[in-house]
């Protein structure tokens, strides 16, 4: 019988495309019969999780016949603690892109458009297109926001509006001051979303402390995780900050059970490790210097290094160069699918890793 499931499927969803996460290792290592494969895709931390985290989840395992608190109340407690917030500014999500998905689900719909910016995270505009609402793309400028060209998009049917800062895939980072002017132009009847998934890797001077923001922009909501510094990208768990009465909305569209009980008290016992956040964040400035200066020295063009990723340029086209990678055991990501051919994007490892990639590239070129 002929398949006629994308007829009756939701608007939107027809003319979508899923989500190509980085290629995992052993699905690499089964299909070309190697072995000792390294992953610098998807931009996951080589640490691992803190120690303590690992504790955390041994002392749960002994619950999980147990649904997990929805509210995540003491994670939610500790993390109040922690950013000097208001409890009722906190919602929880199965990572910080499931919060993002409540606000698409909250606030978008047919007949509303999302702003996104070429170049941005494929997840924003997925979510978007999956509501029905319509997507509104603003073209980059120099691979990163163009806030002139995403307000010029601002309408009456406006919902959302996503940025993300640092960008991934790009690299590209908004100054405090361009950011700061750019939400007071967002209409009062939209709600812009900050990713700020990569904020623990950020040290450059004019990276923007948004929470203060939160005080006098009650249409913003901020986003982050435990996926990427915190090096828990296997358990799920990411967080959104704004206005309690905007995270009252929120939690309407949020599903119970939604953040498991392992990831709920990992991501509390990682809160507490610095020594291992500060280890993570050594091995990453480290690790990006070594890229940087790598990369350039096999005379290809980078972009900004920024979280604990880098995109280049490969003579050629990136799908040639990656799947060369692929060959030698290396897993990159290549950025075709955000419309980069030419563009590969790596990870910070370990530096062995990062070593092994650097020289199994010059081998490809």
């Amino acid at each position: 019988m002929r398949n006629t499931y994308l007829e009756y499927a939701a608007a939107g969803v027809s003319d979508l495309r899923p989500y190509q996460p980085g290629k995992p290792l052993a699905e690499l290592e089964r299909e070309l019969g190697i072995r000792d494969a390294i992953k610098l895709a998807s931009n996951e931390n080589p640490l691992g999780p803190s120690p303590l985290a690992l504790a955390a989840i041994r002392e749960g395992l002994p619950t999980l016949a147990l649904y997990p608190e929805g509210s995540a109340p003491e994670l939610r407690a500790r993390l109040a603690r922690q950013l000097d917030l208001d409890p009722r500014q906190l919602i929880f999500g199965n990572g910080s892109d499931q919060v993002m998905e409540f606000a698409v689900r909250a606030f978008a719909g047919p007949g509303t458009e999302v702003i996104v910016s070429q170049y941005a995270f494929a997840a924003y505009g997925i979510a978007a297109q999956a509501s029905g609402a319509t997507v509104r793309i603003a073209p980059a400028r120099d691979y990163g926001h163009d806030l002139d060209a995403m307000a010029g998009l601002f309408d009456a049917r406006t919902r959302l509006v996503f940025i993300a800062n640092p960008n991934n895939p790009t690299g590209t980072h908004l100054s405090a001051e361009a950011l700061e002017r750019f939400i007071d132009k967002v209409p009062a009847h939209a709600l812009l979303v900050l990713d700020e998934a990569y904020l623990e890797f950020m040290d450059a001077a004019d990276y923007p402390d948004s929470k203060p923001w939160l005080r006098r922009f009650s249409n913003l909501m901020i986003t982050r995780t435990f996926s990427k510094a915190y090096g828990l990208a296997g358990l799920r768990c990411g967080y959104g900050i704004g206005h309690p009465d905007l995270m009252a909305v929120l939690e309407r569209v949020r599903q119970p059970f939604n953040v498991n009980t392992l990831a709920q008290v990992a991501a509390h016992a990682a809160l507490t490790d610095r020594v291992h956040l500060q280890a993570t964040l050594a091995n990453n400035r480290r690790g990006i210097e070594m890229l940087r200066d790598g990369l350039c020295h096999l005379g290809l063009t980078i972009l900004p290094p920024a979280g604990n990723f880098t995109a280049f340029a490969v003579p050629g086209g990136g799908q040639r160069v990656y799947d060369a990678l692929l060959r030698r055991g290396v897993i990159v990501r290549p950025l075709a699918p955000y419309g980069m051919p030419d563009h590969l994007r790596v990870s910070v490892g370990l530096p062995a890793e990062n070593q092994r990639f650097l020289k199994m590239l010059g081998e490809v070129l």
